[in-house]
């Protein structure tokens, strides 16, 4: 009977110590599955966390953005969406366009008529979910569902920092996600060209391209100095008069449309007949373009867009036109155009290149306009892609067009 008593004692020891070993390994497994789904590994759920806590684990800094607002970000920011006209451009110029996660609507859509050089480059941007309207007109339930870490925004040229700060504050407390906001600036003025310059550093700071916007602004300011270098012995007397006509201007324009400080003529010192009605976009009297009768016109193709050729139809069939010198001498000339969706820097910095070589050709022989795009869109969105957007043009890009 003690054997038998004995050998019950033994096993229900033996018994109670195999309950507690699983009790202790089921509750180990329960934490190793917790600390999984805690890192973001273990679920899709478990992934989602938002730009906040991102910031948190990863750690964070603050930075100034374009408006003064201090907006404290993660350290290493993967995932971004961009808000505004030409945001998403500067993204491509920074070589980010990797980060991107998702696009406003008119990134999405499909233009008969397409004159931003990043979209030929990087066609996928098209395929990202949709985060709201153009133009930032955002949508803040959307872009929580794409899960950014970060919002980029850029107020439209020439638009009051006062507003454009607000709108950040209020997308950033709508959505939870740091919003960095800065201008897009032109290089139409000193002024403005500082903008472009600094919005490019802060976002470069955002998105960890230092490096890279600092040689963004390097290539403009070289480029911008090449061809000032190039004309600026010309003589006052020996300048050449120049129009530009059919600029866009949130859409396509015809031929009284104009920039009073065109940037490719300050460049190569052309007399811009329009210069004195202020810096920004202007629509002009067809009298005053007759009155003024430029040695040379040039037409942004983006205005064949309207239909009937747009400007270039207007030069050819308006007979109060018809005795222009440019029309009648066949000095009637067409450029890439460069509003599209805000500033393309880079096609403005190619035409500067064509009509340099249309008015001095001397000071340009070593000059192929077209071989010269394609440098500079290949150094700006990585693809020489001036065929494509020539060729979406009727080929009327750096092409005489009355003949």
């Amino acid at each position: 009977m003690k054997l038998n008593y004995g050998n019950k004692i033994y096993k229900i020891i033996f018994i109670g110590l195999l309950i507690a070993a699983l009790v202790v390994a089921s509750g180990c497994a329960n934490k190793s599955s917790s600390d999984k789904d805690q890192n973001g590994s273990a679920s899709a759920k478990a992934s989602g966390v938002s730009g906040a806590d991102k910031a948190t684990e990863s750690g964070a800094f603050t930075l100034t953005d374009g408006f003064g607002r201090e907006v404290t970000i993660p350290e290493n920011v993967e995932r971004v969406v961009c808000s505004g006209a030409g945001c998403l451009r500067y993204l491509v110029y920074l070589q980010a366009q990797g980060d991107v996660v998702g696009v406003d609507s008119l990134e999405k859509k499909e233009n008969k008529n397409e004159g931003r050089p990043y979209v030929y480059a990087n066609p996928q941007l098209k395929n990202y979910p949709l985060i709201g309207e153009a133009r930032g007109n955002d949508d803040p339930e959307k872009i929580i569902e794409v899960n950014p870490q970060v919002i980029l925004k850029a107020s439209m040229i020439g638009q009051a920092a006062a507003p454009t700060a607000t709108e950040a504050d209020t997308l950033q407390d709508k959505t939870g996600i740091p919003v960095v906001a800065f201008p897009y600036g032109s290089l139409n003025n000193e002024t403005q060209k500082a903008e472009v310059y600094s919005s490019l550093r802060i976002m470069g700071k955002a998105v960890g391209k230092q490096e890279r916007a600092d040689e963004v602004i390097s290539y403009i300011n070289a480029t911008m100095q090449d061809l000032e270098n190039r004309t600026a012995d010309i003589p006052e007397s020996e300048r050449k008069t120049a129009y530009i006509g059919g600029v866009g201007m949130a859409g396509a324009h015809g031929i009284i449309a104009t920039e009073p400080a065109y940037s490719p003529f300050l460049w190569v010192n052309a007399k811009n007949v329009a210069a004195g009605m202020g810096t920004e976009h202007a629509d002009i009297a067809k009298e005053a373009l007759v009155d003024w009768d430029p040695e040379y016109i040039f037409i942004d193709v983006g205005t064949l867009q309207l239909g009937n050729e747009g400007a270039i139809g207007e030069l050819k069939n308006d007979t109060s036109l018809a005795g222009l010198s440019a029309v009648t001498n066949k000095k009637v000339y067409g450029v890439i155009p460069y509003n599209f969706y805000s500033t393309n820097y880079e096609s403005v910095l190619a035409d500067a290149y064509f009509i340099g070589k249309v008015l001095y050709p001397d000071r340009f022989e070593d000059i192929d306009p077209e071989a010269k795009a394609d440098e500079i869109y290949t150094f700006f969105v990585g693809k020489p892609v001036f065929s494509d957007l020539n060729g979406n043009y009727s080929n009327m890009c750096f092409k005489q067009i009355l003949q």
